[in-house]
């Protein structure tokens, strides 16, 4: 019956406001729903997507990578060089400093599962405009029913404003560690915002308390 109420969960989340049960069949038709399989038809269709100015340029969609099942999702902004050439979320230097941090924890990147908001690589790694943000935040959208994580950390300003519907400018500063719940279809979900591997290769001085969230993260989830 988990599968049932995750799945009713997901049709909530992509705009069915009601859904009945009548009988045993539809409830036997309802568990054979799989997510991994619905997760990796959703990235075929990532894969094909042409709607905003980004697939001109990129090489590869990137659209996550981990656990399916996992209770911890981490959510960055976009992908970069090596992202966009390996096809892969954070393989460059900032994922790599990324899994270093996960492995003081005795945690492995397979265990997590790891996306970013916008899918292409933006030009000359920009910031993404906020027409690429809101075109692409579907994929995010059905990717968080799917997976329906315990915990999403938000690595840097541009996926905590996006998850937490911010105003535009709201610092990373402002808003980072202040755990609060967000509500996707009829599930609560803890959302962190922290900041960006990217943000701390250049600010050490950033990093005890990207440390002390993603420990909150773990705890929070289950993984230490």
């Amino acid at each position: 019956m988990e599968r049932v109420k995750r799945f009713v969960e997901f049709l909530n989340l992509i705009g069915y406001e009601e859904v009945r049960l009548s009988g045993s069949s539809e409830v036997r038709g309802m568990e054979s729903f799989d997510p991994v399989r619905e997760l990796e038809k959703l990235e075929k269709e990532a894969k094909k997507c042409c709607r905003c100015r980004l697939c001109k340029t990129r090489t590869n969609v990137v659209f996550g990578e981990g656990d399916p099942q996992t209770n911890l999702m981490f959510v960055g902004e976009a992908p970069g060089e090596q992202e966009d050439l390996q096809g892969r979320p954070f393989v460059g230097r900032a994922g790599q400093l990324l899994t270093r941090f996960l492995n003081l924890y005795g945690v492995k990147r397979e265990r997590v599962y790891i996306t970013n908001v916008v899918k292409c690589r933006p030009p000359n790694n920009r910031n993404p405009a906020p027409d690429e943000i809101s075109t692409c935040y579907p994929f995010l959208e059905r990717q968080i029913g799917l997976i329906s994580p315990k915990v999403i950390l938000c690595l840097g300003a541009f996926a905590a404003r996006t998850i937490l519907n911010l105003p535009e400018k709201t610092p990373i500063s402002k808003i980072r560690g202040k755990k609060q719940k967000v509500r996707f279809g009829d599930r609560e979900i803890y959302v962190i915002p922290t900041f960006h591997p990217a943000y701390l290769l250049r600010n050490r001085r950033g990093e005890p308390e990207f440390q002390k969230d993603l420990e909150n993260a773990l705890r929070l989830a289950g993984l230490i």
